[in-house]
């Protein structure tokens, strides 16, 4: 098991930098379509529904965070996620973001919210009906 509290204060900073790249959704898209393999840059930003241009800005980022890497083949310069780590931490959030919440008066979630705006209007209109 991984000591957390053996963590070197330039790995907490590295690894901040690492989620505040992944907490761009475009830059997020990229790495999620490399999920399904290697691919051009072209492909990749065509997958993540963002321009090349745009693209091939975020994969540089991406890619000096560690989070990708390329290999030239002839003109074409293909991505891919850096290795397996990328991949875990990425497939072990989305599960966490689908599954379903324990308490969800707690997290925030949409139905919660309707729930609450619905007590709220008729708490309003009880107020009125009173006036």
């Amino acid at each position: 098991m991984f000591e957390y509290d053996s963590m070197k204060d330039q790995h907490v900073v590295q690894l901040a930098d690492m989620f505040r790249l992944l907490g761009d959704p475009s830059r997020l898209r990229l790495v999620i379509a490399l999920c399904h393999g290697e691919a051009a840059a072209s492909a990749v930003a065509a997958a993540a529904g963002v321009s090349p241009q745009l693209a091939s800005h975020h994969l540089r980022l991406l890619r000096a965070a560690r989070l990708v890497k390329t290999e030239r083949k002839g003109k074409q310069v293909y991505y891919a996620l850096s290795d397996g780590h990328v991949r875990h931490m990425l497939e072990d959030m989305i599960a966490h973001v689908i599954e379903p919440h324990r308490d969800e008066a707690h997290h925030g979630d949409a139905h919660h919210h309707e729930h609450v705006s619905e007590e709220r209007g008729s708490k309003e209109n009880r107020l009125k009906e009173k006036v």
